[in-house]
């Protein structure tokens, strides 16, 4: 009689146990299911910024050539430039060249040895 009562305990623990297990299986479902939906609703996240990008990329692309030939169009303009400042400082030099050989040709000693009229009489 032991021997049948254990049995039936054994059996009714493998059902708790079976029952326990089909409960969490199902469980286990309803996240994996979630997840599916979830890489799937990432996946079309992902295709529609791919599209974005490559659209960003293609406009970038645009707005570099577009300045590549504006400065392009600038540039003999800023050579013109700085050929002006060339010219500027080579004659600001010759300005200062005549100007230190004034200075040492009226240097002051010579100018103070130079008389006015009103001293020579």
């Amino acid at each position: 009689m032991i021997i049948q009562y254990s049995v039936a305990a054994i059996a009714l623990a493998f059902i708790w146990l079976v029952v326990f297990l089909i409960g969490t299986l199902q469980k286990g479902m309803v996240t994996i299911g979630e997840a599916n939906q979830t890489l799937v609703e990432v996946r079309n996240a992902i295709h529609d910024l791919s599209g974005e990008s490559k659209q960003l990329l293609q406009t970038a692309n645009e707005i570099t050539d577009d300045v590549k030939a504006k400065m392009k169009t600038v540039e003999p303009l800023l050579d013109s430039a700085q050929d002006v400042g060339e010219a500027i400082h080579s004659v600001t030099d010759s300005v200062k060249k005549a100007t230190n050989g004034f200075r040492t040709e009226f240097s002051p000693k010579k100018i103070n040895a130079i008389k006015t009229k009103n001293q020579i009489r």
